[in-house]
């Protein structure tokens, strides 16, 4: 799959033209700012295919306008909104998705009265349900049209867009595709294309008319780390919807899910070969596959781990060199001073004197 281009329908921008007009928003000029020309989308066959990256600007500033009506933006979770963005600041700074999940639980309870949204997370038996509630006042009044032809459907499609955005977050966040086990919408099914498009999305069968509003996924992938850093963020939030349409389409990452699942914290030892390929549902033998395409090994990215747990080490604390090393694994202090030396050109203590300048 080619991911430097993903094509987004032409009445999918026509649509969204045409839902700012019934908001009585300047749809020409949202559209200008997106770099695009209204008049020339709304002449274009429904079928003729567009960048994803000029949707997802021209939803970016439509959002921007939408919240100008002063009430809470239903969609998507809020995705391209303000409070979208301060909850991701929020979480970037969390070790695991299970932190990550329970400070988003916390920030949405404490914004819901302005947001009208929150997510709450649920363990039971081995699997984690991740609950999106949605319900803001006078959503009908506001961003439902009486003549828009959603008006009958929109509880399902705002409820569904929530969960969508969080799996894809979840998934960017820790790097690698969350598998679900269940989609549940409590909400009625709106039409067979659509539930196409959401199972397609999902990779999973969906449920409609539910008791609970949720994503059903095995809950290991709470203790994964966070691989994302402040950083990455700011390119994130730059172009945030084409970001998680990405991250929704492109193959998961073994490498990133390896780091993820091992982190930076060795005190408890390096996790074997095995152990990894059982954590991430794999035959040993498929793993090594998958790790050969992206042309790596388990042993380079444990250097790769350790290396960068070195010298944050080295950097921002006063760790004994020998410490250090038995703390990475190390039997010997002499082969870690080896290893870093290969790494970086230098011994630790030439980094660490380097580094203090």
């Amino acid at each position: 799959m080619n991911l430097s281009y993903i094509g987004i329908a032409a009445r999918k921008f026509k649509r969204l033209l045409d839902y700012l007009q019934r908001l009585d928003l300047d749809h020409a000029a949202i559209a200008r700012r997106a770099g695009l020309n209204a008049d020339t989308i709304k002449k274009m066959p429904d079928s003729d295919m567009l960048s994803a990256y000029d949707y997802s600007q021209l939803f970016k500033q439509s959002v921007l306008d939408m919240q100008t009506l002063c009430r809470p933006l239903p969609w998507g979770a809020g995705v391209g909104s303000e409070i979208f963005e301060m909850q991701c600041r929020c979480l970037i700074g969390c070790s695991t998705l299970g932190e990550a999940l329970l400070r988003a639980e916390k920030f949405d309870a404490l914004l819901s009265p302005i947001s009208g949204y929150k997510i709450s997370i649920h363990q039971r038996d081995g699997l984690c349900c991740l609950r999106y509630h949605i319900n803001p006042p006078d959503v009908d009044k506001v961003f439902i049209p009486a003549d828009w032809d959603r008006s009958d459907s929109y509880r399902t499609i705002m409820k569904a867009s929530g969960l969508l955005v969080w799996h894809a977050l979840c998934g960017w966040f820790i790097g690698r595709t969350i598998e679900v086990h269940a989609m549940q919408v409590s909400a009625p099914e709106v039409g067979e294309a659509y539930t196409r498009s959401l199972e397609q999305l999902i990779d999973c069968s969906v449920e409609f008319d539910a008791d609970e509003n949720q994503l059903i996924f095995s809950d290991e992938f709470l203790d994964f780390r966070l691989v994302q850093t402040a950083d990455s963020l700011e390119e994130f939030l730059k172009n945030a919807v084409y970001e998680l349409m990405v991250s929704e389409k492109k193959p998961a990452s073994t490498s990133a899910a390896i780091k993820s699942l091992v982190g930076f914290d060795f005190e408890r030892g390096m996790p074997t070969f095995s152990e990894i390929a059982t954590k991430l549902h794999m035959s040993e033998s498929s793993l090594r596959r998958r790790l050969l395409t992206e042309k790596t090994s388990y042993q380079i990215l444990k250097d790769e781990l350790r290396c960068a747990s070195a010298i944050e080490h080295l950097k921002n604390s006063e760790i004994k060199i020998n410490d250090l090393s038995y703390l990475l694994g190390y039997t010997e202090p002499s082969s870690f001073v080896r290893s870093f030396r290969n790494w970086t050109g230098m011994t630790p203590k030439m980094y660490r004197e380097n580094s203090s300048f």
